[in-house]
């Protein structure tokens, strides 16, 4: 009796499982909002953006996300924070906050100092304060 249940719920799983993914039937309504679309599609566009893809590997590679998280609270402020901050940063800009990461410091964001980073190049820290520039609209 016991095998007779355990291979009727299997079957009712399966079930459940398959769904109706082989109906070819396309007459069903949209279901996806148009606002949840452009979201999607934003999120799409960014992760083929070759800024965003090199420099979040170097902030994976590196220790960012031990103080930093996208958004939320931490030790450091959320990138998506930073990214506000300096929204339309221009290439002085973006020099400047790479050369933060890269030496350290504080009072930018209160008191907690951040940890520097010398052994990063000029050119990957640049790429890292793109990637978070980017985070802008990102949660």
């Amino acid at each position: 009796m016991k095998k007779y249940w355990v291979a009727l719920s299997a079957l009712c799983l399966l079930a459940v499982a398959c769904g109706s993914n082989g109906n070819s039937d396309n007459t069903k309504p949209e279901t996806t909002a148009p606002a949840a679309e452009s979201h999607e599609s934003a999120a799409n566009d960014i992760n083929k953006n070759p800024d965003y893809t090199k420099g979040l590997k170097l902030v994976a590679q590196n220790d960012c996300l031990t103080c930093h998280k996208v958004s939320g609270e931490s030790t450091g402020p959320a990138y998506n924070k930073v990214a506000e901050k300096y929204a339309g940063a221009d290439a002085t800009t973006i020099k400047m906050l790479a050369e933060h990461i890269i030496n350290g410091g504080s009072g930018h964001w209160g008191t907690v100092p951040m940890t520097p980073h010398p052994t990063l190049s000029e050119a990957d820290a640049q790429q890292m304060v793109k990637y978070v520039l980017l985070l802008k609209d990102q949660e």
